[in-house]
């Protein structure tokens, strides 16, 4: 019996290895490719014959009167700030959800719910006509204005991490003279710290990787994010090298994996409490 319990989860771990290496291969071609030449790209080859390691420094320094150094720069600013002001905000939309008791609440915690069904096409056209009007267009404005009005999926996620939330905290900081303020920054806050950092994490992914919007909304080239740049990377060579542009497009995701590693417990426990409360 032993025998064959060892077999199974022998062959159980054989299997997982697999499709890890299956789906890892992806980024091992990825990491190669990003040291090649162009003619050897097309060789079925895994990694290089000859590392080109100035791949790095030519595309980094490939597109005419800025470096990446600089739209870097811009998608961090753009993504802090938007990052920041979604979680203050959607944090303190679903306190008043979870907490604070008004006339039509499940009214408005429908229609909240009911955006999250509403496909982004269909406000596209309206939100930029409204943007332009507010002449926000080639600004970041069209960003962080909305990102302070809070994100309905992020609400819901911790409207359902406060409800697990035992109340009794709250009557007893009123009897110490806490307002409903002083309850949501001093108890409620500290207390979804996980989902927080859930929130954090997605906002800050998204905007990272957002293409499209910044596409619409901004035309100088000294306000792009670096999808944007990778883009113009293509664009403004005559003979893409795409052992540079795959360099480049490599450091693009390491701001993402960093800060999924560092807040990689908080993350998991965030996922795991939000589905079990509520």
């Amino acid at each position: 019996m032993r025998l064959s319990n060892r077999s199974s989860r022998l062959w159980t771990h054989l299997i997982l290895l697999a499709l890890s290496l299956l789906m890892v291969y992806p980024v091992i071609w990825w990491i190669g490719a990003s040291f090649k030449s162009n003619p050897e790209l097309a060789l079925p080859t895994l990694f290089p014959s000859v590392w080109m390691w100035e791949n790095y420094t030519l595309g980094w320094n490939a597109l005419p009167k800025y470096t990446f150094t600089y739209f870097y720069l811009n998608s961090f600013k753009l993504n802090i700030t938007t990052t920041l002001l979604t979680v203050l905000s959607s944090s303190l939309v679903a306190f008043g959800f979870g907490r604070l008791e008004f006339p039509y609440k499940k009214l408005w915690f429908s229609l909240l719910l009911l955006t999250i069904m509403l496909p982004g096409q269909v406000t596209l056209i309206p939100q930029y006509s409204m943007f332009h009007s507010f002449n926000w267009v080639n600004t970041y404005l069209p960003f962080i204005v909305p990102s302070a009005m809070g994100n309905a999926f992020f609400i819901f996620l911790l409207v359902q991490f406060i409800r697990g939330l035992p109340r009794e905290l709250d009557e007893s900081a009123k009897m110490d003279g806490c307002s409903w303020f002083g309850i949501y920054w001093r108890i409620i806050m500290p207390l979804t710290k996980p989902a927080l950092v859930t929130v954090m994490i997605f906002s800050f992914l998204y905007g990272w990787e957002d293409y499209f919007g910044p596409l619409i909304y901004l035309n100088s080239v000294d306000k792009y994010t670096i999808p944007l740049a990778l883009r113009m990377f293509v664009d403004t060579q005559s003979a893409t090298a795409w052992g540079q542009l795959l360099a480049m497009s490599l450091l693009s995701i390491s701001p993402q994996i960093l800060v999924f590693f560092v807040a990689q417990r908080h993350f998991v426990e965030g996922i795991a409490t939000t589905g079990l409360k509520g």
